[in-house]
């Protein structure tokens, strides 16, 4: 059965622009997931003012979606100048891309005595029904202190459910990056810290280029990848990649 991916985007350094950059990386891999016929599912969000994200969790779904995505991981910087930016100066901005495969219940197993389920309020846009029900679930994993929050459907248990998807993920990510420690290979945690120097591609707006610094090669129709055709990116990656194995 092909697996899906959970992908949470963070704002890094750069303040709103970072969080309005989260979400521009947010529609660029809703439109791609469109593009190839998968679907996307919002799992929770904590979105600004001004229409950024925070952070934005969500799970694609399709044939191949985690073999495509598997090395979006990483720190994604963009040059630009914002909105608020009065006398046109290019600002720099990051935000990180963590991708989680999915995992069932067989492969990963979680004791319900092993967790602390919290019911809260919704919070954040999504209208009014999700303000007056305490339907958003958090999840924490006490062994490892893993924590998950699901608020995006309209039932405790729809938000348990995806919860507890996202935390099997995550554990199972651990999991395997425990085993990498344990043979002494480098292990390097997807999100770091979101600096500028962490990044793995460039978007820059005013020379209409994009940077994967992995590979040293660049595009320059921004516009166009940006819109979700992230296909010759990701082929021109797994092309590399594939021929250093």
């Amino acid at each position: 059965m092909a697996k899906g991916v959970i992908i949470e985007i963070r704002a890094g350094a750069g303040g709103e622009e970072a969080s309005l950059f989260a979400a521009d990386l947010f529609r660029m891999y809703s439109r791609f997931s469109e593009k190839q016929n998968w679907s996307t599912t919002l799992i929770n969000s904590n979105q600004t003012d001004a229409d950024g994200y925070r952070e934005v969790v969500f799970e694609i779904k399709g044939e191949g979606a985690f073999d495509k995505l598997k090395y979006e991981a990483g720190v994604h910087r963009v040059q630009r100048i914002p909105m608020t930016e009065k006398s046109g100066r290019v600002h720099t901005s990051t935000a990180s891309v963590a991708i989680l495969e999915t995992v069932n219940e067989t492969e990963i197993k979680v004791n319900p005595q092993d967790l602390r389920i919290d019911v809260l309020r919704a919070s954040g846009p999504g209208g009014q029904y999700v303000n007056k029900r305490e339907s958003a679930v958090r999840i924490t994993h006490l062994p490892t202190g893993l924590t998950v929050i699901c608020q995006e459907e309209r039932t405790q248990q729809q938000n348990k459910e995806r919860a507890l998807k996202v935390l099997r993920a995550k554990l199972m990510a651990k999991e395997r990056a425990d085993q990498m420690a344990q043979r002494g290979a480098e292990r390097r945690d997807q999100i770091g810290t979101a600096m500028r120097a962490e990044k793995i591609r460039t978007y820059n707006f005013p020379q209409n280029r994009i940077t994967d610094h992995r590979i040293k090669k660049s595009w320059h129709n921004l516009e166009k990848i940006m819109d979700g055709d992230l296909s010759p990116i990701i082929k021109a990656f797994n092309k590399l990649k594939n021929k250093k194995k």
